[in-house]
């Protein structure tokens, strides 16, 4: 298939009018740190101490309101008296506040730690996608699986391992391009051809499942990561 071809079969599964849609100002994917995957043994035990990393990435998903009263009342134990004159809110509003982050926070999956059973889960799914298995595919993918796919400008919210393996089937094509990194400290998948990239796929593994995957497609936003990802 040739890539334009390839970028408007993309772009018709994301402008599906059946899939819920986010809006930017409301969800968006953090910016991914990426490494190759273990290119640097001191670089990848770094990364992989995912506790902080995975902290990072969902605080980077909160609102900066709720980022600020969560920190600072959770953290750093201010009083929300204090906290509400900085944001300038009332008290009861920035509990409010503190409380959806924490409740975000505290229902954030935890990343297997172990990063050759977190690499064997993601192998599976990625060969299961080239050979088109949908059967194997949804053994990899825990039943609430969460799906966060940003593309062409659309910010897209799937739920369910039989809808995200059939999608994951009608993407096959893209599994020849991918190859392995850590994103955002865990085990993950860069997607590019020799000429441009075309995705970052970031997997969060929870008992040897899939329990959430981040996709980045967008061509604008590829191409402001660090490093490029092309060379990675």
């Amino acid at each position: 298939m040739a890539d334009d071809d390839r970028r408007s079969h993309l772009h018709r599964h994301v402008a599906d009018p059946d899939v819920r849609r986010e809006d930017p100002l409301d969800e968006r994917l953090p910016e991914p740190l990426i490494s190759q995957d273990g290119s640097n043994p001191e670089e990848q035990a770094l990364l992989a101490d995912a506790v902080g990393v995975a902290m990072l990435v969902v605080l980077d998903t909160l609102t900066p309101a709720e980022r600020l009263a969560f920190v600072l009342h959770d953290l750093f134990q201010m009083p929300f008296d204090e906290i509400a004159r900085i944001l300038d809110r009332t008290p009861t509003a920035t509990r409010q506040l503190a409380s959806r982050a924490r409740r975000r926070v505290r229902s954030a999956p935890v990343p297997d730690p172990d990063m050759s059973r977190q690499r064997a889960v993601v192998n599976a799914f990625l060969t299961a996608s080239k050979n088109g298995d949908l059967e194997a595919l949804v053994a990899t993918l825990a039943p609430d699986i969460v799906l966060r796919a940003e593309a062409e400008g659309e910010f897209l919210h799937i739920r369910g391992a039989q809808e995200i393996a059939q999608r994951a089937i009608a993407f096959s094509f893209r599994a020849e391009f991918a190859r392995p990194a850590l994103i955002n400290g865990t085990a993950g998948l860069i997607v590019a051809t020799e000429d441009e990239p075309i995705a970052v796929m970031a997997f969060t593994v929870v008992n040897d499942k899939i329990a959430e995957l981040d996709i980045y497609a967008d061509p604008a936003r590829l191409s402001r990561l660090e490093p490029p990802i092309n060379t990675c």
